[in-house]
């Protein structure tokens, strides 16, 4: 066999190990982009709360459900309306999504005094019917806003009021067995409101929801 048939048979025997590996090893899984997940699922505290139709919420509601849960307050003047709604405009996608576990949006609201079951109940539904609005005492709202990574202060005193609450402007995941996983963070760019993306979150929970 001479030096180039010799050639040729070695870059023959190449090219069928190439298209081989194509065709026979799975190609890797898409992950995530940006959902940053925490090191270690986050068990949840006990927390007894209010829901916007006067039921009481608690950790079997996050059960069985992918929840992306919003911390803020409905007295809000920015980011809690721009992300609600904008997490709307995704939402019938995100319903639609193939999972054995239904999406659904919590809006966590860390201020009780003002936001009642009504107010909540008239806030959210101005964003979306299903959109699920909880309140309850600052006992349970703080050990859970802190759980899932988020924090929140009054900025002002409640006898003020027009205070205004500091809040994290993150949306986080919580997974069908009620754990946080992680959250999506807001991109912060100069002269704009801190948000998260909704197109974003939408293409990496097209991702999760697979597994």
């Amino acid at each position: 066999m001479t030096r180039l048939q010799a050639g040729l048979v070695a870059f023959i025997a190449l090219v069928i190990g190439i298209v081989a590996a194509l065709t026979i090893s799975p190609k890797q899984s898409a992950e995530e982009q940006y959902l940053s997940r925490y090191p270690q699922p986050r068990a949840l505290p006990d927390f007894q709360l209010t829901d916007n139709r006067g039921q009481s919420f608690t950790s079997a509601q996050l059960k069985d459900h992918w929840s992306l849960v919003f911390v803020g307050y409905t007295f809000c003047p920015d980011v809690c309306p721009t992300t609600l709604a904008d997490l709307d405009r995704v939402y019938p996608q995100l319903k639609a999504m193939p999972s054995d576990y239904p999406i659904q949006v919590v809006f966590l609201s860390v201020d009780p005094k003002r936001d009642t079951p009504e107010r909540l109940d008239e806030y959210v539904n101005f964003f979306d019917p299903e959109f699920i609005g909880v309140s309850g005492e600052h006992k349970y709202l703080f050990p859970l806003v802190k759980a899932m990574g988020m924090m929140y202060s009054m900025s002002d005193s409640t006898d003020n009021p027009n205070y205004l609450v500091d809040h994290s402007s993150s949306v986080v995941l919580v997974n069908p067995q009620a754990q946080v996983i992680g959250r999506f963070k807001a991109k912060f760019e100069p002269g704009k409101i801190a948000l998260s993306d909704s197109q974003l979150i939408l293409a990496d929970m097209a991702i999760v929801t697979r597994h």
